[in-house]
């Protein structure tokens, strides 16, 4: 038997034609071995640079795990839904969207979404148990689950334990009142400098519905019923809010007017001192904890005569219906809405998860960061409501912005607003 010549030896014994021609048969078969294809993906979302330094290293991780498929993030943090309409009415919509549960009956009612049930029943790794049950519910229309929660969005009252100290007011209990609500704003209102303008304001006034409708969820009444089928804005109950509401700013005195406000948000007014409680959601923990260097904290919403209610919306990924990779969609929405994704979106402190288990841990509670009582944010959702939302949703909230703007600037009451022909025009677009 001959002996084997190694490979560089016989190489070398080539002559160059030959060895030309041999190196030519190898480039020519190497050409030949297909690399497999990816499959794309498309994934649109909105977010801060923050939220997006989450995200992108999410997707390489999801990549190195699923190397058969490729993500191709569609980052938009402005003007997100206009231009959602149109890739959706081009039928361009990408295969994965990041969507909230306000918009997202207008998406579900043209099917523009996939049902999710199907695919969440038959995951391995994740479950409908793994969510809280409102979180989910804010994602069903008509029985139909379009979108897996990333997060729960309610809202709380933040409050400057530095201010209720040196007035000497009580901090908010867990049962407090509307009444005692109201008291605690007004001893916390103050003029300081004794120049005859209010330097300290009790608590925050901003005119979308997101910020007034707790106030008649708690008393009773709401715009929308919570079967979608009839507007209760002329309930008694939610004309006495919304004069309560506007009450805080005009008849009280508790809080600013949009002149005494000048450019500054509420967040600003908040972070500066010059606002004592202040009316908001989780979204802005990441900001007081880096720019506050007073001690603050948050509490419950007050109780009216139905309790207190507050808003129990949610943000989430949802599967185009014209996608042609439901199948990798899915696998990629499992992977996001897992708990090690989930766990990474929590850390930041911009979210309240919509998983439990995650809510439950100390990745979301921090006991040794603000606030101290987070646990405030997972309570409230017992008692809160999904946002009762139509596909119309936006189109009564911008009609009803313009009717109560004289209500919220002092101009007329509550009760001269909501009239006949108001609620006739809402009835239209239900």
């Amino acid at each position: 038997m001959k002996p084997v010549i190694p490979l560089r030896r016989f190489i070398l014994k080539i002559n160059k034609p030959g060895l030309i021609l041999l190196l030519s048969v190898f480039i020519f078969l190497s050409g030949c071995v297909k690399t497999p294809e990816k499959t794309v993906i498309k994934f649109t979302s909105w977010g801060s640079k923050s939220e997006v330094a989450i995200i992108k290293p999410l997707i390489k991780e999801f990549e190195i795990q699923n190397p058969d498929i490729s993500v191709e993030f569609i980052h938009t943090p402005k003007n997100y839904f206009q231009k959602l309409h149109l890739l959706a009415a081009s039928n361009l919509t990408p295969d994965v969207v990041f969507i909230n549960n306000i918009y997202g009956a207008l998406y579900a009612k043209n099917d523009i979404f996939m049902d999710l049930a199907d695919f969440i029943e038959k995951d391995a790794q994740l479950s409908e148990n793994d969510f809280f049950p409102k979180a989910l519910e804010s994602f069903k229309y008509k029985n139909k689950l379009y979108a897996i929660p990333r997060d729960v969005s309610n809202l709380v009252i933040y409050y400057n334990k530095d201010l209720f100290d040196r007035y000497n007011v009580p901090y908010p209990s867990r049962n407090w009142t509307f009444e005692d609500f109201i008291t605690t704003a007004k001893k916390l209102t103050k003029d300081p400098d004794n120049d005859g303008k209010i330097d300290i304001f009790g608590i925050s006034f901003r005119e979308e519905p997101l910020f007034w409708l707790p106030y008649l969820w708690s008393n009773g009444g709401g715009i929308i019923s919570r079967d979608l089928k009839n507007i209760i804005l002329d309930k008694p109950e939610s004309i006495e809010s919304i004069q309560m509401y506007s009450d805080l700013k005009n008849k009280y005195h508790v809080a600013p007017t949009k002149s005494e406000a000048g450019s500054a948000t509420m967040a600003q007014l908040f972070m500066q001192g010059k606002l004592a409680m202040h009316l908001s959601g989780r979204w802005f923990v990441p900001v007081y904890r880096a720019n506050i260097d007073f001690n603050w904290d948050i509490a419950g919403f007050p109780a009216g005569k139905a309790g207190s209610v507050v808003g129990c919306d949610s943000s989430g990924w949802a599967i185009s219906s014209k996608t042609k990779h439901p199948g990798e969609a899915w696998r990629f929405i499992s992977y996001l809405a897992s708990k090690t994704s989930i766990r990474a979106f929590t850390q930041s402190g911009l979210i309240t998860p919509a998983r439990i288990d995650i809510a439950d841990s100390d990745t979301f509670l921090s006991k040794n960061l603000a606030p101290g009582h987070a646990e405030i944010f997972i309570e409230t959702i017992k008692n809160s409501m999904p946002t009762p939302v139509t596909e119309n949703y936006h189109e009564i909230t911008d009609i009803l912005d313009n009717a109560l703007e004289p209500v919220y600037s002092g101009k007329i009451p509550a009760k001269n607003a909501i009239d006949k022909d108001l609620i006739k025009k809402l009835e239209e677009k239900l």
